[in-house]
């Protein structure tokens, strides 16, 4: 069960675009929209509606309410556009510019954004106790975080992610301080206080004193984040979150199992990411990490589970039936999870899949290069990468996802994954948006007349950079530009 004020995804579905549009219009207003009007945007507008489709309307008029929802998508040339434009409520995009969905990031550990592109040559356990865990630990240090926090959310908006899907530390003020600057700073993000109490897998100086206390601190997050003020629109949601099964003790997941089914929150853990963690739940538990997760109460429909490298075909079929979805982090995987998720195999299965940077697993804050990545692994992963093997036997046949599909899964699976209204621009969705400039000085991005929409789009996630990215907005709000 969702919160009233924010319809599901499956909602829109069902309903469709015009009652859709109405079920979000009748919600309140947001408290700081600047008149409540209309306001309009004019220009070319690309969006992948479904794999492989990408849709582009080279001349499109897009009406935004004062509540931050796209109530209407017409032709540009039309008279309601000549009517914004003498109301002065009008954006009008030059020929090298054009409109994108928002990127939705599924999978970020906030704590360790001072340690991107670091100890990257450890594996996964040796690399949480030499270096995250000491990091995270700072934590109870609030002006370090707020410092910390306060550049990363800029920077991440900055690179076009209007949604984040946030792993705190175990801190309740620190992660208290990360909602509250998501609000300040119009990035829309599910917050979560990191769980994790099991002294066999959790240093003496980092982990929660009780499966009691990391269980009353998640639900004091929860009321917190809540009753944010400001937060009416509900742009920043509670995520209940223990770290993985190795890190938690079984009264502790039991306990975080309860709370979601009373509170009906959201959420994320991780899942079978390495040979170690798969084979550690297995032996612990006896049962693969998937089964374990749904068996703790911890699958539901708005379950984040990230990586899922080493799932197995009855697991995704288990993930399936939950409507939980895979929060698949190319670029990390490649360093740690000896492994790639078979994102074709899994879409083919009817799962859930969308795309996190795990920073700072991931080295890399932008999602166009997650996108670009999770392209080129799913062509290794078709291809094989041992050349003394035959190409018969190298590679996994038919694994190759495009580049349109990784978009996708950046943008409207984003919003699947999350039972949200995004990552699409059409009536009944918020207005969550990227005004990129295709030409910009000291940019690598080149277009030619000769390109596609395809090449197009190829390009652009292959090369745009923050000074391409002109404005970005979070439900309706311009927040940057």
């Amino acid at each position: 069960m969702n919160d009233p004020l924010q319809p599901s995804r499956r909602e829109f579905l069902n309903l469709g675009t015009a009652a859709g549009a109405a079920l979000l219009a009748s919600s309140p207003a947001y408290p700081d929209s600047a008149t409540g009007k209309q306001w309009a945007v004019r220009g070319r507008v690309m969006h992948v509606p479904e794999p492989d489709h990408l849709e582009v309307l080279p001349d499109a008029l897009l009406v935004i309410d004062g509540n931050g929802l796209i109530a209407s998508l017409g032709k540009g040339d039309g008279p309601a556009a000549a009517s914004f434009r003498r109301e002065g409520r009008l954006l009008e995009l030059g020929a090298s510019q054009c409109l994108l969905p928002g990127l939705i990031d599924t999978h970020i550990h906030a704590p360790q954004w001072p340690q991107m592109g670091t100890a990257l040559d450890l594996p996964l356990e040796k690399w949480l106790i030499e270096y995250t865990f000491k990091l995270e630990a700072r934590y109870s240090d609030t002006q370090f975080a707020r410092r910390v926090y306060t550049d990363m959310v800029s920077t991440l908006l900055t690179h076009g992610t209007t949604t984040g899907v946030y792993y705190g530390s175990r801190h309740l003020p620190a992660t208290q301080i990360l909602a509250e600057l998501c609000l300040k700073q119009g990035q829309r993000a599910l917050v979560g206080r990191v769980a994790m109490d099991d002294p066999r897998q959790c240093p003496d100086s980092y982990r929660d004193q009780s499966a009691a206390v990391a269980i009353e601190e998640t639900r004091a997050l929860i009321e917190y984040v809540r009753a944010l003020p400001g937060n009416d629109r509900r742009l920043i949601e509670p995520i209940i979150t223990p770290r993985f099964i190795p890190a938690c003790t079984d009264e502790l997941l039991t306990g975080l199992g309860k709370l979601a089914a009373e509170t009906h929150c959201a959420v994320q853990t991780h899942c079978s990411e390495t040979d170690w963690e798969h084979e550690y739940v297995l032996k612990r538990t006896g049962r693969h990490d998937a089964v374990a997760i749904r068996d703790f109460g911890l699958m539901n429909r708005r379950t984040i589970l990230a990586h899922g490298c080493h799932l197995s075909h009855s697991d995704r079929a288990l993930i399936r039936q939950a409507g939980a979805a895979i929060a698949h982090c190319p670029l990390s995987n490649a360093f740690g999870s000896n492994g790639v998720l078979p994102v074709k195999t899994c879409l083919e299965e009817g799962v859930h899949v969308a795309l996190g940077t795990d920073i700072a697993g991931g080295p890399r804050p932008s999602m166009f290069d997650v996108v670009a990545m999770a392209a080129t692994f799913s062509k290794l992963l078709e291809d094989g990468t041992d050349p003394a093997r035959s190409p018969a036997a190298r590679g996994v046949p038919g694994a190759r996802i495009s580049f349109v599909t990784a978009f996708y899964l950046a943008t409207t699976a984003g919003g699947i994954a999350l039972d949200l209204p995004l990552g699409l621009l059409k009536p009944g969705y918020r207005f969550d948006a990227l005004l990129l400039a295709t030409s910009v000085p000291d940019s690598d991005l080149r277009l030619y007349d000769h390109d596609n929409q395809v090449d197009t789009l190829q390009k652009i996630i292959w090369n745009v950079r923050r000074p391409n990215i002109k404005k970005v907005w979070v439900d309706g709000r311009q927040v940057k530009g």
